[in-house]
């Protein structure tokens, strides 16, 4: 590939506003500043953990964006960009990284495992693939109560190889369960095993995109999910990605210069907007770790919370005498 070339975007007929892809960008560009902040507080040792996206913004917000406010989202631990791109706040994510007294999770998660039940982002759980039994057990369940409810299930192309994909993806297919699995497959710059025939020989719909097209993401989520609520059951979506590498290839391909470019040609983003947005997020973030660096570790008495509905007389004594 050229490196001086940006690849263009998808130039299919669009189903969704223009500002509907300002507004992808604009969480593109959340998500990649928040991320940058946040392996800066890891490199520091202020925070122990974090799993980055850096280059996978397009995959992972512009699915998201594809979704409807009743739809659930089951993670693996890289799409806190779809938690933000869904509403759950900068605040809570960062209160969750620290692990503090804030945390939505009380620091029972480790840090990249977030939650957010306004947003219908399910819990994140670190064993590969997992979430993918999860999302369609969710999205029957949904069904079998008559409500109109899909599930995204994000994965990487190495929870391909789990029985738990296995698992889910015969269980999608024999049930028609309204799930979109979608794979973030993250090798595009190597001539890599097709994902989705993996769903074809479970009789699933199986469709194959560039990653780092926030077009032709949104497009084709959006109908995966148009699909599965009409009953007509689950796609694969492989989505060609890569995240970022320190070279001039890299560069052309980056989906949030790719979208940049494609929006001032069409006269829907300045350079004053650009740096407005920039300005605005810093200081979010700037106040959202202020916040939670200055809140404290929770409580030792939330450690015998939301286990039993009735603590054992064992766990109550405990209790009591932490005071």
């Amino acid at each position: 590939m050229n490196s001086n070339v940006t690849p263009p975007l998808g130039n299919q007929p669009l189903d969704f506003a223009a500002e509907d892809l300002v507004a992808v960008y604009r969480g593109m560009v959340r998500a990649r500043m928040v991320d940058e902040a946040v392996s800066e507080l890891q490199a520091s040792g202020r925070i122990g953990f974090h799993v980055g996206s850096i280059g996978e913004e397009a995959a992972i917000v512009a699915s998201a964006a594809a979704l409807r406010p009743q739809d659930w989202v089951f993670p693996s631990y890289r799409e806190f960009g779809a938690a933000l791109h869904r509403g759950m706040s900068l605040g809570s994510y960062f209160h969750h990284m620290f692990g503090n007294a804030s945390d939505p999770t009380k620091g029972r998660q480790m840090p990249d495992h977030p939650s957010a039940r306004s947003a219908h982002f399910a819990s994140v759980s670190s064993p590969v693939g997992t979430q993918i039994s999860h999302a369609v057990g969710f999205a029957w369940a949904a069904r079998s109560r008559k409500e109109d409810l899909v599930t995204l299930v994000y994965f990487g192309e190495g929870a391909t190889s789990s029985g738990e994909f296995h698992n889910g993806v015969n269980f999608a297919g024999v049930l028609k369960a309204p799930v979109v699995l979608f794979c973030r497959h993250s090798d595009a710059h190597d001539e890599a095993e097709s994902v989705a025939t993996k769903g074809i020989a479970y009789g699933v719909n199986a469709l194959r995109c560039d990653g780092n097209d926030p077009v032709a993401v949104l497009q084709m989520t959006r109908s995966a999910v148009a699909r599965a609520s009409a009953g007509l059951g689950p796609t694969l979506i492989e989505a060609m990605t890569e995240r970022r590498r320190d070279d001039s290839d890299w560069a052309g391909r980056d989906p949030i210069q790719r979208l940049r470019k494609h929006l001032e040609s069409q006269k829907l983003w300045t350079l004053f907007r650009e740096a407005a947005l920039e300005s605005e997020v810093r200081a979010e973030i700037a106040a959202a770790v202020a916040a939670a660096e200055s809140a404290g570790p929770p409580d030792r008495k939330t450690l015998f919370e939301d286990v039993f509905a009735s603590p054992p007389w064992n766990l109550r004594e405990q209790a009591e005498s932490q005071h």
